[in-house]
This record gives structure tokens, C-alpha cells and sequence, in this order.
């Protein structure tokens, strides 16, 4: 009988259910590794079915690897989701991977990871094995592997670069490393010839299914920032980095109907690679776990007619947390119009221009807080309390006092940020929805969702919706997306 690592791994009749079907919805959930072959697969993966007397399965693509499986060659384990770990009672494991997604074991211990969520470094490795089958090394270590491939077999980067994107500082190292766990060389696996200097990179984004990117893209399209990005109905660009070397790039659809996003990233340096990808996986909410939001929010009356009307609606992040707060403290009782005229006034006053800009409207770098710390933003028509307010929010990210690192905890994010002049609970808890992409952020003061909300009746106060909100934990901010797609206005 298969083997059942770990309480994240679905029931064992699912997971044949699923792999017998190729059900995308559980790809990323859990992974099919056979005996005979030495091989770990995707849910997904078009190869015959084995024989299930020789299938295993695993929570995590670490835990596969650690039993001694290699990723398949064919569905390509690298391009499966991420882990979708926000459920009730694995916060800690959650807040984790975010932070082992940001890089934090690439800099600092176990035991730094593990004091900076609160627990000790036997307690942080026990949970991880119980939840996804391997400690956070293992998880690290799996992950930049799993990125290195996907590299390796997309792209034309030489080997070198390779190893740079995907953390390692030793070629020698990666060399080792790799081929321990894919049972090859990294130079083996290369596909394609060097591309010329100067080329763009083409990466596939993998998501679960429903995934309403139209939807997405319909609300950064409303809010995007003239020369900083463009949006239209098919993808999202922008530019990034400094403006003698700026980078940019160009997010839609994968072709022929694939569960995927097509990234087009053009003057990346190696090192800003992962980061660039975790970011955009953030901002496009590319990780998330459609049956596990709609089984809980669908329990509601209000909300269950609004899932089933769009089951893919995913929670759109922000690319830049200092730029999420000035556009929330701008939406401050304002239309999203109107925010974003003023956004677009700072942006062209004190954004960095481009020296070489890549294409037309793609010509300036929004203003880093150093840049707006002393800028007197009432010239540009901002009130004079969101002006200081705004100030006030860039000398706190210079001096340390707040920040949108990740893994932090909802309340322990609020608590720092209302403690600012000018920053309320909708405030707050905006930017952590948008900068965080935390699932569970939920402004219920909003004076559109609690209309909405309402399901026609007498508008709900905000101590009313609040209580009601507490059966869609840990998904609330979810119900916030629905709530406001459901209404005839929206939010900055």
C-alpha cells in the first residue's frame, strides 16, 4: 500500500483519484513517486500509469528527494505550484516557506529562521516533517534545485549563471548538489545553445486551476501607473531595477490552453532571478489552493453564489510593498480614479526617469522612500494630513520601524503599522492583503464590503461583519475580492 508522508498530504484515495485522472486542481498538493523507477512525478504527468503496488506519495518534492527519487524529466516537477500551506493551524509553516521563499536560509541559520518565528529550531523541523515530509534545509535546498532546472531546460543561461540564480555561490557545489539529485550533470540536461547577449528569458509560471487571470488583469488594469506599467487585456508589463540598468518585464498567458503564465523578463542580473519569480508568483497569487478557500468560504450564503459565479478569482498583490502604502493612504475615502491620478502625479514628479527606456510607457521607476521622505506631496494636489502621512511611511521604512518583510503575522504587521500617524485598520490591513498577500487581511471598515456583504440587507457594521468574517478564516481576504467584484465600485 502507498505510503503517506506528512498531514499536509491529502487522503490516499484522493491522491489516486487525482493521479489516475490527471486532475490539475492537486498539482503542486502532493507528488507520485514509483519504485521502480527512482522517479517522482506531478499529479499531472502524461507517462503511463505504474503499477500501484509501486506507487509512494509525498507531501513535498523535498521529501521525494530525500527518499531517494529524482524529479521526472517528463512533467517536470519544477514547474508544479507551490505549496499551499495556509490552512488552519499551519500558519507557522506557512509564515515559514514565505520566508524560506524570500531567501532566509540562504543568509542565516535554521536556528535564525526558527527564532524569528517564535519557536526553537527542533520544534520549526519537527512541524516541517510532519506537515511536508522534510525540515526547511531540505525544503531550501529542493527549491533552488528545482528552479536551477527549470533554468537549465528553458532557458540558454550558461551554467555558471545558473548556479548564481539559483543560490549557489560554488559552481563546484551546484555541480555536486545537482547531480546527486538528478542523477546528471546540470550540463546533461541543457537543451538549447547559448542565446546572444542581450536576449530576454522566457519562464512558464504554473498555477491550479480555476485561475481567472482576466479578472486580475482587470484590476491592475483600473489602478496601473502610466510609465511604471502597462496593462492591457492580454498581460501585465513593467519596469524594474535602477535607471542606467533597467529591467522589465511582460506577464500573460501560456499558450494552448495550459495551466500557466508566460513570464518575458528581459535584463535580470542571475541573482535577481528567484527573487523576480517569487515576487511575480506573490502579485499574481499563482500558489494559491482553489478547493480549499472555496470549501470554507462556500459555506456562506453570501459568499457561495459569488464562488460559484467566479471560481478563479485570485487575491492580487502589489509589486512594491512602499508603493502599495502610498497608493492605499491615497485611496484614503477617494475613487480608484482619483487614487490613482495622484499616484501618477508623484510618480512623474519624483519616479526616477529611465536613461534607455525599454518601450514606450515603460519610462520611469516609481520614487523609493529616500525619495519621498522630504517631498512636499501637497504641491501635487495630496492633502496636507495624506502628505504627512505618506512622509511618515518612508521615514519609518528608512529608520527600520515598520517594514513588508515576509512571514510576519497579521496582527504583529497591524499592530506595527497603525501605530503610525495616519494609518488605520482598513489601511493596514489593505497593504497586508496587497503587499503581503496574506490571505487572511480583512479592512472591515470598508464601507463597500460591508454593503456587500449585507447580501441586500441593512449595511453591516463593522464589529457585525467582522464577527461574521470569523467562519471564512483563514481565507477572509478572498471574500473581500469577491465581495468587492460583486459590487458596482472597487478599491485602490
Amino acid at each position: 500500500m502507498p505510503e503517506s508522508h506528512a498531514s499536509a498530504l491529502p487522503d490516499h484515495r484522493i491522491c489516486e483519484q487525482a493521479r489516475l485522472s490527471r486532475d490539475a486542481r492537486f498539482d503542486g498538493l502532493f507528488f507520485t513517486a514509483v519504485s521502480s523507477t527512482k522517479v517522482y512525478c506531478r499529479p499531472v504527468c502524461p507517462a503511463p500509469a505504474p503499477k500501484p503496488a509501486n506507487v509512494r506519495y509525498y507531501a513535498s518534492a523535498a521529501a521525494a528527494e530525500a527518499a531517494g527519487f529524482r524529479p521526472c524529466l517528463r512533467c517536470r516537477p519544477e514547474l508544479a505550484p507551490g505549496h499551499a500551506a495556509w490552512r488552519p493551524g499551519e500558519q507557522l509553516v506557512s509564515r515559514t516557506l514565505e520566508l524560506i521563499d524570500a531567501g532566509a536560509l540562504a543568509d542565516h541559520s535554521l536556528e535564525q529562521l526558527a527564532t524569528r518565528v517564535g519557536v526553537s529550531s527542533r520544534q520549526l523541523r519537527r512541524l516541517f516533517v510532519e506537515q511536508l515530509g522534510a525540515p526547511p534545509i531540505d525544503v531550501h535546498t529542493t527549491r533552488r534545485l528545482l528552479f536551477a532546472k527549470q533554468l537549465l531546460t528553458e532557458t540558454a543561461l550558461p551554467v555558471t549563471e545558473v548556479a548564481l540564480a539559483s543560490g549557489f555561490a560554488s559552481l563546484r557545489r551546484f555541480n555536486a548538489a545537482f547531480a546527486q539529485a538528478n542523477r546528471m550533470p546540470p550540463r546533461e540536461l541543457r537543451r538549447q545553445p547559448r542565446a546572444p547577449l542581450g536576449g530576454g528569458l522566457i519562464l512558464r509560471l504554473a498555477y491550479r486551476p480555476p485561475y481567472d487571470f482576466d479578472a486580475l488583469l482587470a484590476f491592475l488594469r483600473t489602478r496601473a501607473l502610466p510609465g511604471v506599467e502597462l496593462v492591457d487585456e492580454h498581460a501585465y508589463a513593467r519596469v524594474f531595477g535602477d535607471a542606467d540598468a533597467p529591467g522589465w518585464l511582460r506577464l500573460s498567458r501560456w499558450p494552448a490552453g495550459e495551466h500557466a503564465l508566460r513570464l518575458e523578463l528581459h535584463g535580470a542580473t542571475p541573482p535577481r532571478l528567484m527573487p523576480l519569480v517569487t515576487t511575480l508568483r506573490r502579485m499574481f497569487d499563482l500558489d494559491a489552493e482553489p478547493q480549499a478557500i472555496a470549501a470554507t468560504l462556500g459555506a456562506s450564503e453570501v459568499l457561495k453564489p459569488l464562488l460559484h459565479r467566479r471560481p478563479g478569482l485570485r487575491l492580487p498583490g502589489g509589486w512594491d510593498g512602499f508603493e502599495i502604502a502610498v497608493r492605499a493612504v491615497l485611496g484614503q475615502q477617494l475613487s480608484v480614479a482619483a487614487a490613482r491620478t495622484l499616484a501618477t502625479r508623484i510618480v512623474q514628479r519624483w519616479g526616477t526617469p529611465l536613461s534607455a527606456p525599454p518601450m514606450a510607457g515603460l519610462e520611469r521607476l516609481f520614487p523609493t522612500p529616500a525619495q519621498l521622505a522630504d517631498a512636499d506631496l501637497r504641491e501635487i494636489g495630496v492633502t496636507t494630513a495624506r502628505a504627512a502621512t505618506i512622509v511618515a511611511i518612508a521615514r519609518a521604512l528608512l529608520d527600520g520601524r515598520a517594514d513588508f518583510r515576509a512571514g510576519q503575522s497579521l496582527d504583529a504587521f497591524v499592530a506595527r503599522w497603525v501605530a503610525l500617524p495616519g494609518i488605520g485598520e482598513w489601511t493596514a490591513h489593505y497593504m497586508a492583503m496587497r503587499a503581503l498577500s496574506h490571505p487572511d487581511a480583512f479592512p472591515a471598515a470598508d464601507l463597500i464590503l460591508r454593503r456587500a456583504a449585507a447580501g441586500g440587507g441593512a449595511e453591516l457594521g463593522s464589529k457585525a461583519l467582522t464577527a461574521l468574517a470569523e467562519a471564512w478564516r483563514p481565507w477572509r481576504a478572498y471574500a473581500v475580492m469577491h465581495l468587492w467584484r460583486s459590487a458596482s465600485d472597487g478599491k485602490p
